[in-house]
């Protein structure tokens, strides 16, 4: 392979993909793309430059201090990028702001190509990308402008990334600016999307994995669930989908394709309505099998509502649950505000 993608990941949240040839430095690479990492003596000397390595293999070299990266640092990911050369893709986490690093949001346009209802509870978007498919990372989302509006609205992609089609879930809101466009959608119309940011994404898979959806929150888990299959994951992975209603369950046949794709995945759906005849009901907390958690040695990952998110991280605390990683967004649908 002559290149490899380098994503950097910012603490304001955006991510920007860099190319970096067969032996060349990510910071060169960075300032080739005019993305300006932090930096001082590009010698190895300083550490100014020093970053976490979040996936991917490379190698550092020799050519540096102990003052600059110790090993114990080296061990933990951190990495100097004047010195680091990228071995495959890589993800890079940058304790800066994108602003700080000169640089900003990607922009792109894409054609709708799909408006699919899913009774009165979501809407898959589909759309198909004008260029080749956007780069992003499993679990990251895009802003989208509706149109007429002046507004956007943020979604995970449910879809892989570099696929030159891609998709959304998106929950219903009566009155939402969103909701109301889509509508009336037709395919054909052109979108403006700004992205990919966020740092909810799929990391390396070294260890069991726990998924809990919440809602639409189910829709970087497709894009993760995908992403696993491509590459023929042997991990033990269980997905929680939990819900308020019967009718708010949905894609659940895109999730048992996934059960016959991906040998060690399983999944359980839950029905919070106490009037439901779903034979799981309550809360996702109440549904999260033992061997699941793996005594800890788990990544778990979590997308719902804010009231989700504080009672699974509470759930952890009461049951002194210490998973390996502990990834979660937390998400407030955008709702139409009534005159007092």
């Amino acid at each position: 392979m002559s290149s490899y993608n380098i994503a950097l990941n910012f603490e304001d949240g955006v991510t920007r993909f860099i190319e970096c040839k067969a032996g060349e430095k990510v910071l060169d690479a960075a300032f080739r793309a005019r993305i300006n990492l932090p930096m001082d003596c590009s010698d190895g000397v300083c550490g100014t430059c020093k970053c976490r390595a979040e996936s991917g293999s490379y190698d550092l070299g020799e050519d540096y201090i102990e003052d600059a990266l110790s090993e114990d640092e080296k061990d933990s990911g951190l990495v100097l990028t004047c010195q680091m050369v990228p071995q495959s893709d890589c993800v890079i986490a940058i304790p800066a702001s994108s602003t700080v690093c000169k640089t900003g949001q990607s922009t792109f346009a894409a054609t709708v190509t799909k408006v699919e209802q899913h009774n009165d509870a979501a809407v898959v978007l589909e759309l198909a990308v004008d260029a080749a498919g956007p780069v992003f990372l499993p679990g990251q989302y895009v802003n989208i402008d509706v149109p007429g509006s002046g507004q956007n609205r943020s979604y995970s992609f449910s879809s892989a990334p570099g696929d030159s089609t891609i998709s959304f879930l998106i929950k219903k809101i009566p009155g939402g600016v969103m909701s109301t466009w889509l509508e009336a959608a037709q395919p054909g119309t052109k979108l403006d999307l700004t992205g990919p940011l966020g740092s909810f994404y799929l990391r390396d898979v070294q260890r069991p994995l726990l998924f809990l959806a919440g809602g639409t929150g189910l829709a970087p888990f497709l894009s993760m669930l995908e992403v696993l299959a491509r590459t023929n994951s042997q991990q033990k992975v269980h997905l929680i989908y939990g819900v308020t209603r019967d009718l708010d369950l949905v894609l659940v046949e895109a999730i048992e394709a996934y059960a016959a794709k991906l040998p060690n995945f399983t999944y359980a759906t839950v029905i919070a309505d106490a009037q439901s005849s779903h034979p799981r009901k309550g809360w996702v907390t109440q549904h999260i099998p033992a061997d699941a958690l793996n005594d800890g040695d788990v990544d778990v990952y979590l997308c719902g509502p804010p009231p989700m998110v504080d009672a699974v991280r509470k759930y952890f605390d009461d049951e002194g649950v210490k998973p390996n990683s502990f990834y979660y967004e937390k998400f407030t649908p955008n709702v139409v505000q009534k005159a007092a």
